[in-house]
């Protein structure tokens, strides 16, 4: 079975783990069949594939899938009911659908295939890792993107930070099936959102996404070592109480830690900072309101910092909130703010706040809100939006110069 280059580079790739986001037409599930196939060539092994239900399994996956093997003369038996195809060498290839995760407890296997993740329960991947872990079987996800709010955008994401994984992401045009004025006649017929979805697997933002400039260039992974002096953005609250940690770079800032507490307060978020960063210089950033004295205490939130050994750095008062979220946004557009991936609740945060529907107003009931605003703190106060002021100009008064006055009479 020929690949393209780009499904070469997946298959021949060693990563026990696999996620494609891949345009429609790219090949995904002609990929997924020589997988299978490739791993079903040793004796005894179970592989796997799911899809979202049952009917896609049969028009995706199952005549392509049969044909495949009475050509390579491979089939022993096959059960049209189950799904299952057993090979001569003992193997076992099931297609099932992802649509009841539970009944697939109790299984062993040595390949899993999840065509079309986006689209999935999500809980299937929860009840499908513990069935390759007596086998230390291998598994990869296939799917078409459905924005950032979407579990396949997650497990993507994560996947980026961790040991064993790959991901990769390609394009209609990249999958070489499709000619170049399809695409574009496509683009011609569709809305925007969707072709892009669709054509360039780009994950749509959402409609009245706060942080809309943040994408996968701001998404880096530290390489250094800490420094020895940190920026620090910090939010009051008792659930959470929140703080970003950040290394001022050349080009801006690089985020590479977060910390989140939980029915906590400030005193606790200081040792927090110190028990993570012992013998560093902190420079902190605060929300402007925390330098008024609190209820529960004779000092405030800004004296709590200081008193910690903590620089703090904060407005008179709080800028426009619109100001912060555009310092955010043109700072991610700009390249001067980076996130770790490690930074898995921040990076939640910035690809899910959105604006309740019809206002400005960012949606606090969301929860989304407190690590974004300890980033907005931070980088607004050291990258503003410099205001363009126009000098007044006062109005021309015109009249007639009489000269001296003029006596009648």
């Amino acid at each position: 079975m020929r690949l393209t280059e780009p499904q070469q580079q997946i298959a021949n790739n060693v990563s026990r783990f696999k996620i494609v986001c891949a345009a429609r037409r790219f090949g995904k599930s002609f990929l997924s069949m020589r997988q299978m196939c490739y791993y079903a060539r040793q004796p005894n092994k179970v592989i796997y594939y799911l899809a979202p239900s049952y009917r896609m399994c049969r028009s995706i996956m199952w005549e392509p899938l049969k044909d495949r093997l009475s050509q390579l003369g491979w089939i022993n038996k096959i059960n049209e009911t189950n799904l299952t195809i057993t090979l001569l060498n003992g193997s076992k290839i099931v297609l099932g659908s992802a649509d009841d995760p539970q009944k697939h407890r109790g299984i062993h296997c040595d390949y899993v295939v999840f065509d079309e993740y986006a689209i999935m329960n999500p809980e299937i991947w929860t009840v499908m890792r513990p069935t390759l872990a007596t086998t230390r079987g291998e598994a990869m996800w296939l799917s078409t993107p459905m924005g950032k709010g979407n579990h396949f955008y997650d497990l993507y994401t994560w996947a980026q930070s961790q040991d064993d994984w790959s991901t990769w992401k390609y394009t209609t045009a990249d999958g070489g099936n499709v000619d170049p004025d399809e695409i574009e006649a496509a683009k011609r017929d569709l809305d925007e959102r969707t072709w892009r979805q669709e054509y360039l697997a780009d994950w749509v933002d959402y409609i009245g996404l706060v942080y809309y400039a943040f994408n996968e260039l701001n998404v880096q992974k530290w390489q250094g070592d800490i420094p020895k002096v940190l920026e620090i953005g910090n939010d009051f609250n008792i659930n959470p109480c929140t703080s970003v940690v950040a290394v001022k770079t050349p080009q801006g800032l690089h985020i590479i830690d977060e910390i989140e507490l939980h029915n906590a307060n400030t005193f606790e978020l200081a040792d927090e900072i110190k028990r993570r960063y012992p013998n560093t210089a902190i420079n902190c950033y605060p929300d402007p309101s925390g330098a008024s004295r609190r209820t529960a205490s004779n000092t405030t939130d800004h004296k709590i910092l200081y008193n910690a050994g903590f620089n703090v750095y904060s407005r008179r008062a709080h800028p426009p909130v619109k100001d912060r979220i555009n310092a955010v946004n043109s700072a991610f557009s700009s390249g001067k703010l980076i996130i770790d991936p490690k930074c898995k609740s921040l990076m939640n945060c910035l690809h899910k706040l959105s604006y309740r529907e019809g206002t400005n107003e960012q949606d606090k009931n969301s929860g989304y809100d407190h690590l974004t605003d300890s980033l907005g703190y931070l980088t607004e106060y050291l990258y503003p939006i410099k205001r363009q002021i126009t000098p007044r100009v006062e109005p021309q008064r015109w009249a007639i110069n009489a000269g001296p006055p003029r006596r009648f009479g």
